[in-house]
């Protein structure tokens, strides 16, 4: 249970700062994209160290997923590791939607609390979201799994990955890499028509990085 408290709370965190950032610079105009995808890199390295003992720090359904592949995780604690983290993030948007009532903006002006949504076509967001999970994937398993990685610098690398892959494809999809991350924001703000699409494309680059650690990097 206490692994996944942890995964729910790294979740909430996660979402609470990263969608948070969203609303705010909707709001605002103070954080600017560069700013947001920062807040999300700099968070993401903050959970690793404060969870990653405990739980691994997954914070992520397409990460659990591809661990149960690789036979790191049991199947058990996948399911219950998914659970926990969609229930954390869903938590954080209900908190952000209490923290901006007052606004008394449309969820629209509130960039639908964070929500993760195509610039363009859907496979031209589907494939981003691949190839951004698949990168994700192996940096986690080089720098956090491998036998002979530096593991005391996990944290820094993963969390430079997902900042470094928000600058740069967040304005075209979101960046979402993660499920939770998107569904949580998506159910509340009932903005789920291209949903289906940071569900799979995430979970399929996150299996295939598994394919690729087990059959061309591990030992």
């Amino acid at each position: 249970m206490k692994r996944y408290l942890a995964e729910l709370v790294g979740t909430y965190i996660l979402v609470f700062a990263g969608c948070g950032a969203i609303v705010v610079e909707t709001l605002t105009g103070a954080m600017g994209h560069v700013g947001i995808a920062l807040v999300f890199g700099f968070i993401v390295s903050a959970v690793i160290y404060t969870f990653g003992h405990v739980s691994g720090a997954h914070i992520n359904p397409a990460v659990s997923i591809s661990f149960a592949f690789t036979k790191e995780l049991s199947l058990k604690d996948t399911l219950y590791y998914i659970l926990f983290q969609v229930t954390g993030a869903t938590l954080a948007i209900l908190t952000l939607v209490l923290l901006f009532l007052e606004e008394s903006k449309s969820v629209q002006q509130l960039a639908y609390y964070g929500s993760t949504l195509p610039r363009g076509s859907w496979y031209q967001s589907f494939i981003f979201e691949f190839i951004l999970t698949f990168i994700l994937m192996l940096v986690i398993y080089g720098s956090a799994v491998h036998g002979k990685a530096i593991k005391n610098f996990a944290g820094i690398a993963i969390g430079f990955t997902v900042g470094v892959e928000a600058m740069f494809a967040g304005p075209i999809t979101g960046a979402s890499m993660n499920p939770a991350r998107s569904i949580a924001p998506a159910i509340i703000s009932g903005n789920i028509s291209d949903l289906w699409i940071y569900i799979i494309a995430p979970i399929m680059g996150a299996v295939l990085a598994a394919y690729f650690y087990i059959r061309v990097i591990k030992e």
